[in-house]
């Protein structure tokens, strides 16, 4: 039986698993979803990367919430699933198979952290992760101003001084338009930056997260993370302009998601919808009451 219909109202924070939040949002309203959950035993320290007995296991609970986000997505939309894989950790190859039957192979985005993780002494340095985009329909919306990366001027100066290009206005107002992105998104990873690292061990760098949300949706189109996370789904979703539904099973990354918006886009908390109890200061009053609050 499928949960109570969520009407979609932006801009709004909500205490629930992925599957719940997902499968409660009307068919065809979304027009990216961001995917970026528990890699599946990458982190066992942490309770939320270790639920899962094996990769078949992890595959499976994966699969529950990639269908019932395309569902969710408009007939041109997107939604991105973030993972990787290691000398342990191969899980991720057989989900995006898999999910290629829920939803259509659209891309395979390689995020090169920039800062490898730690040296193996049989094998390379890893220091990428990836992302599967997959889309609902046939086309899909796709802004291609929204992923040109911008030359330095070393580098128009000498594509100006070549002879083959007569029309140097024309060939100076191109090059200040940018060069489209490579589906290879080099953003460094912010192991170690302490200026936007809020917390969260997985959290994503802001500059990706508002490329690839300004690629996919429109002003005015509504952005669904499911794993929040450290918030800057909806941190970037604000600033750009599109309207956000967030959810994540812990409060604390509730929190620290509104905390973000307050101090990074000037939020009045007051504007943002909450489905979980807040006292009058606007931090949680009772994390033990915000169990089970969707049931």
């Amino acid at each position: 039986m499928r949960n109570h219909i969520m009407p979609l109202t932006p801009n709004y924070l909500s205490l629930a698993d992925a599957r719940t939040i997902l499968s409660s949002l009307p068919e065809n309203g979304v027009q990216c979803i961001m995917g970026d959950g528990p890699y599946g035993n990458v982190l066992p320290k942490h309770e939320w990367d270790a639920q899962w007995t094996d990769a078949d296991a992890y595959v499976h609970w994966s699969l529950q919430w990639i269908k019932e986000a395309m569902r969710a997505l408009t007939p041109t939309g997107t939604l991105f699933v973030f993972g990787q894989v290691g000398k342990r950790e191969h899980a991720f190859l057989h989900l995006m198979s898999q999910a290629c039957r829920l939803g259509t192979f659209h891309d395979l985005l390689v995020w090169d952290r920039v800062v490898g993780y730690q040296e193996r002494s049989d094998s390379y340095t890893p220091q990428y992760e990836m992302i599967l985009m997959l889309r609902k329909g046939e086309g899909i919306k796709f802004n291609k101003d929204a992923i040109k990366i911008p030359h330095d001027e070393e580098t128009i100066a000498r594509y100006l001084r070549d002879p083959r290009y007569k029309d140097k206005a024309r060939r100076l107002q191109k090059l200040q338009q940018g060069k489209v992105s490579t589906n290879i998104l080099r953003f460094p990873s912010l192991k170690g930056n302490v200026g936007e690292q809020v917390g969260h061990p997985t959290q994503k760098p802001l500059d990706m997260i508002l490329q690839l949300i300004g690629a996919s949706t429109d002003l005015g189109d509504l952005a669904v993370d499911p794993f929040v996370g450290g918030g800057t789904t909806a941190l970037a979703a604000q600033l750009l302009g599109r309207p956000w539904i967030c959810s994540d099973n812990e409060v604390t990354y509730l929190q620290m998601t509104l905390d973000r918006l307050v101090a990074e886009a000037s939020v009045d908390p007051e504007t943002i919808r909450k489905r979980f109890p807040f006292d009058q200061t606007g931090r949680p009053s009772n994390v033990g009451t915000t169990k089970g609050i969707w049931r």
